[in-house]
């Protein structure tokens, strides 16, 4: 977390009632700082009122996260959501300022940690570790404490799920819900697409607070890929491993925007891009699972140490990962094999089939968003002279973090024939959106070059 290191806190709210007092008491108290700002601005000169009132806004949803930042748990796991996802349906000062509670985790003190531990784990187990009482990371549904083994001195993470926050999903989820209906801040057009984006989310959160779930995750995907030498899964330790303890062991590495990885020659940093986005690849064609949480916490990079070592991509955190039918897998690689052929009609096919448009939809429509989808992979169809010149770089290739590809799509999405029926998108549609900026932005930030056709070809 950057800048002043917040203390720790003593405890965590997680009795229903009062999760949802504190959180109606916050909401209160912020519309009526709201109103009063609101009402103020009437007196102001025409001009200035838009301004203000939206600034009015703003400062009633920073007031508003910083009440759950102090709450934790699925409140801010939540609240992140609503800042990815919440263009759809919230205003853009709400959604900047729940982009804040990404950088407000702050750690529960570690006696109550402790205490956790040997309830989870036993005395006797507990015994065994020697753990660093200060966390290496502080996140909202739980907190990681390095340990080692006393017997070998073997370094061990110890990811704690913070007391009572797997109860309270379902009562954080409806209280915060509530509170964007009743102060009119959630499109009065989302209706039961929003209701429906609630319950994903309340399974996502389900997911992620099952720890033996993930652990089974990270265990296959560790057996998985352990072979491949291009890759690092940390191994499970069930032994230290519980419902809400989850043991794994530490993976050293750096972070993908770090200045380690930045000082790495082009050639090094291209072929961790490309190692990154067949690892995508894989997922949608060779494993049936996504990573849904993109985030570059969840990926480090591990330089190689010698002039025969490869460097690695460090995998992290598989508490996101969403295995999908064949229903919803086959019709998205047809999508993405239509887009690689220039074959419209497939993916259009793809399209209808996964509900991203429907058959009642102007045939205009239709084609349109398949045409925005065709040019979403531009980067895996790209080469030689395919390249379009604003995302051709010095080599020749593909220029990940040169290409304007983002902006591009965004625009001829504004402008398309399918916008005004897709105001609020299918949910699936929108994880699939977030894995591929996902997956675009961390080879962007490496600064890599290079054609994704012959990596794509191998899938076809």
């Amino acid at each position: 977390m950057a800048g002043r290191r917040l203390p720790p806190l003593k405890r965590i709210s997680t009795g229903s009632f009062e999760r949802r007092l504190q959180l109606t008491r916050s909401g209160l108290l912020a519309g009526t700082r709201y109103m009063a700002k609101a009402a103020g601005s009437l007196l102001a000169p025409r001009a200035e009122r838009e301004s203000l009132r939206r600034a009015a806004l703003g400062e009633q949803a920073r007031f508003l996260v910083a009440e759950l930042g102090k709450l934790k748990g699925s409140v801010v796991k939540i609240g992140q959501m609503m800042a990815i996802y919440g263009e759809h349906f919230l205003p853009g000062e709400v959604t900047a300022a729940l982009h804040t509670l990404e950088d407000r985790s702050v750690a529960l003190e570690w006696n109550v940690i402790r205490d956790e531990l040997r309830r989870e784990l036993g005395a006797r187990r507990l015994a065994e570790l020697d753990i660093d009482p200060v966390p290496i990371a502080a996140a909202s549904l739980g907190q990681v404490h390095l340990a080692r083994r006393r017997v070998d001195g073997l370094a061990i993470c110890l990811k704690v799920q913070y007391p009572g926050v797997a109860d309270s999903i379902d009562s954080d989820i409806d209280t915060v819900a509530g509170l964007l209906r009743l102060g009119r801040l959630a499109r009065a057009s989302a209706g039961a697409d929003f209701s429906g984006w609630l319950d994903e989310v309340r399974t996502m959160l389900r997911h992620e607070v099952d720890y033996r779930l993930e652990a089974g995750t990270t265990a296959a995907w560790h057996r998985r890929l352990k072979r491949d030498p291009r890759y690092v899964v940390p191994a499970v330790f069930e032994e230290y491993s519980s419902a809400q303890v989850l043991a794994t062991s530490f993976e050293h590495g750096y972070g993908v925007a770090s200045p380690d990885v930045e000082a790495l020659s082009p050639a090094r940093r291209n072929v961790l891009g490309r190692e990154f986005l067949d690892l995508f690849l894989r997922e949608v064609f060779d494993w049936n699972e996504l990573q849904t949480d993109p985030n570059f916490g969840n990926y480090r990079i591990r330089p190689a140490t010698g002039s025969r070592g490869h460097d690695k991509l460090v995998l992290l955190d598989f508490g996101a990962v969403q295995r999908f039918p064949d229903s919803f897998i086959e019709p998205l690689r047809a999508m993405i094999r239509g887009a690689y052929l220039g074959d419209l009609d497939l993916v259009r096919e793809g399209a209808l089939a996964l509900h991203f448009v429907e058959p009642h939809f102007p045939e205009d429509a239709q084609w349109s968003f398949a045409e925005v989808c065709a040019s979403v992979i531009e980067p895996l169809t790209a080469r030689g002279g395919s390249i379009p010149a604003s995302a051709r770089g010095k080599s020749g290739r593909y220029d990940w973090r040169g290409s304007d590809l983002p902006n591009r799509v965004a625009r001829r999405a504004a402008k398309a024939a399918f916008s005004p029926y897709f105001e609020l998108p299918p949910r699936e549609f929108v994880f699939l959106n977030r894995k591929l900026i996902g997956v675009f932005t961390f080879i962007a930030v490496l600064g890599a070059e290079f054609d994704g056709s012959d990596i794509m070809e191998r899938y076809l």
